[in-house]
């Protein structure tokens, strides 16, 4: 079962929507507001949680800084609203759930890119 982490700019109606579909979630809207980048990726990695996020952040720790993931999706989208994030990762989970976890992705409205190590 994977488990996301979902990060307080990505909000709380996308970590209600993974929760609909069964998906164990810690929001960090609801549960650990106000903690640092440093701090999110540190639990997502000890507890084995899926980074769902759109702080790009996120990408210059992990490539630049080299800090260890047990995966990233990235959301970098032009229609920030929550029904359309909702329906990217929707769309993610039903073709790359097998390849999601220890993987960097990149969503866009047009693509959806896995980064290497």
């Amino acid at each position: 079962m994977m488990r996301f982490l979902v990060d307080e700019c990505t909000g709380p109606a996308v970590a209600a929507w993974l929760r609909s579909h069964n998906y164990e979630v810690f929001s960090v809207f609801e549960e650990g507001r106000g903690m640092d980048d440093d701090d999110i990726i540190q639990k997502a990695l000890e507890e084995e949680w899926i980074l769902v996020t759109n702080d790009k952040d996120f990408g210059k720790k992990v490539y630049r800084d080299g800090r260890l993931h047990r995966g990233v999706i990235l959301l970098r989208l032009e229609d920030e609203r929550a029904s359309e994030k909702i329906r990217l990762l929707s769309r993610l989970l039903q073709t790359y759930a097998d390849r999601l976890r220890d993987s960097f992705v990149v969503v866009t409205e047009k693509q959806v890119r896995f980064a290497r190590r």
